[in-house]
């Protein structure tokens, strides 16, 4: 069963074998909390209420995936993410949010230290990207093929690619500047 697609894992467990959740939920769950932590601005906790979240829809769903189940799972939490974020536009309460913790006393090594801040201005960055560019970068971020976000996203393949090149570009600019 250890070497079953996804697709074929699916089908067990619609056919009531649990088993199979268990194998499918241990194969995506670590990039999925990744992807989901990156799409909630590092919020862990909510990060792992949208996980469950995610996989308790693999459980009520009862047709196959239309082409990858990788895709359907970042389809559902991406939508799960998206209705999020409504509800705390229309008012329901965004938490605020700030480091925890003491400032760090010990100064790391130079190369590190740019590492480090070449991380942080590349997720700035990618926080002041328009919805449809950081999608693209979160996605292909997560370890999705192109197709994979084009199916994700319900754009056509070159869409994807245009908006990857469009992400690229502007990293780039905010890198060198």
């Amino acid at each position: 069963m250890v070497d079953e697609t996804d697709e074929a894992l699916h089908r067990r467990l619609v056919d009531g074998q649990l088993g199979a959740f268990d194998l499918l939920y241990a194969r995506h769950a670590r990039a999925l909390f990744a992807f989901l932590r990156r799409q909630l601005g590092g919020d862990a906790r909510e990060a792992e209420d949208v996980l469950h979240e995610v996989f308790l829809a693999l459980l009520k769903e009862r047709a196959p995936p239309a082409r990858s189940f990788k895709a359907w799972l970042y389809q559902v939490a991406r939508h799960l993410c998206l209705n999020r974020a409504r509800t705390r536009r229309r008012g329901e309460g965004a938490l605020a949010r700030e480091a925890a913790g003491s400032p760090r006393t010990v100064t790391p090594p130079d190369g590190v230290l740019a590492q480090a801040q070449l991380v942080s201005l590349v997720k700035r960055s990618v926080q002041q990207l328009p919805l449809e560019l950081a999608e693209v970068y979160q996605l292909r971020a997560s370890g999705l093929s192109l197709d994979e976000v084009a199916q994700v996203l319900g754009v056509p393949l070159g869409t994807v690619k245009s908006r990857l090149h469009s992400v690229v570009s502007r990293l780039r600019e905010e890198i060198e500047t």
